[in-house]
């Protein structure tokens, strides 16, 4: 955490003072090909409606793995001269010298959801996420609380060094090696493909018919992670927690399938994000992290208006 403060700290004073321009903000996410990442494009197309000085593009891989389709989409962006990149990293390494490219050619960059390595010091103006140490701190606690202090508890990850992932997985790991002394069966990455979470799970149910608990790390690790749960006719059995919150994960959560689901605040992180980018091109001041949030939805609260503003 310390790092990443220092990080976030020189790169608010390295905020260019570049006269405001108008012009296309790419947003570029880890893939297309998931709920919650098109949940991240409404809320950056609700940040620039109503405004007629920039434009919005959105992309990303097919899938979070293809980091260097990634890297050259931000490339692409810097060689059309757009006027502000929001970025999701799929890699904390991959894309620092993208970003620094971008902003040594007066590109602002603002960071979503994954932070970047030590190398990227100076060179994006802010980072907005859940804390993905807090919240995977919070899934551990819930877990607790749920399964007891004994027994093993499986994780179904999806990309291993991916930034989110060091913090969510990570934490929850730590926090339950310091507090309890349930014992950890994998992780699993799934490589964010719901069908190799699926299958990942399936084999770590039959080959631990004795887990108390299980952990799917993000939306298509947590929609295989179910799947498979129910297939085995293991629902209820155990404690599931999964992670995000699309329509398959909902549904588990109102059929028992999961215990409950830690939902980030996605259409915020793109509108707020598009909101930063242009505050930067405004020449504004503005905070080097915010943080997006989780809220934990289980069958309780699953219809109140804190989670229908972050289920999508």
């Amino acid at each position: 955490m310390t790092l990443l403060k220092t990080c976030l700290a020189v790169s608010a004073l390295a905020v260019t003072a570049a006269t405001a321009q108008a012009g296309e903000i790419a947003v570029i996410v880890k893939t297309t090909n998931s709920n919650f990442w098109q949940n991240v494009n409404l809320g950056a197309q609700a940040a620039i409606e109503g405004q007629s000085e920039h434009t919005l593009s959105f992309d990303g891989p097919t899938a979070e793995s293809a980091v260097a389709d990634q890297v050259n989409l931000v490339e692409n962006a810097i060689n059309r001269g757009v006027a502000a990149i929001v970025l999701a990293p799929s890699d904390p390494e991959a894309l620092i010298p993208v970003v620094r490219r971008a902003y040594e050619s007066g590109i602002p960059v603002v960071i979503i959801d994954s932070t970047l390595g030590e190398g990227a010091e100076g060179a994006f103006q802010s980072f907005l996420s859940t804390d993905n140490c807090a919240a995977g701190e919070q899934v551990a606690q819930r877990m607790i609380d749920e399964a007891g202090t004994t027994g093993k508890v499986g994780i179904m990850s999806y990309v291993a060094g991916v930034g989110s992932e060091i913090g969510r997985v990570g934490c929850f790991t730590d926090y339950l090696a310091a507090n309890s002394e349930l014992e950890i069966v994998g992780p699993l990455y799934s490589q964010s493909q719901m069908a190799n979470a699926l299958n990942q799970t399936t084999d770590m149910l039959a080959s631990n018919p004795d887990l108390v608990g299980i952990f799917g790390a993000n939306e298509p690790t947590a929609v295989g992670m179910g799947r498979a749960i129910m297939q085995a006719g293991r629902a209820g059995e155990l404690v599931a927690l999964g992670f995000d919150g699309n329509e398959d994960l909902q549904q588990f959560v109102r059929d028992g399938v999961l215990t409950a689901t830690a939902v980030q605040g996605s259409f915020a992180m793109g509108e707020l994000g598009v909101q930063t980018v242009m505050a930067v091109l405004a020449g504004d001041t503005v905070e080097p992290f915010i943080n997006t949030g989780v809220v934990m939805v289980d069958q309780t609260n699953i219809d109140s208006d804190e989670a229908q503003n972050v289920l999508y």
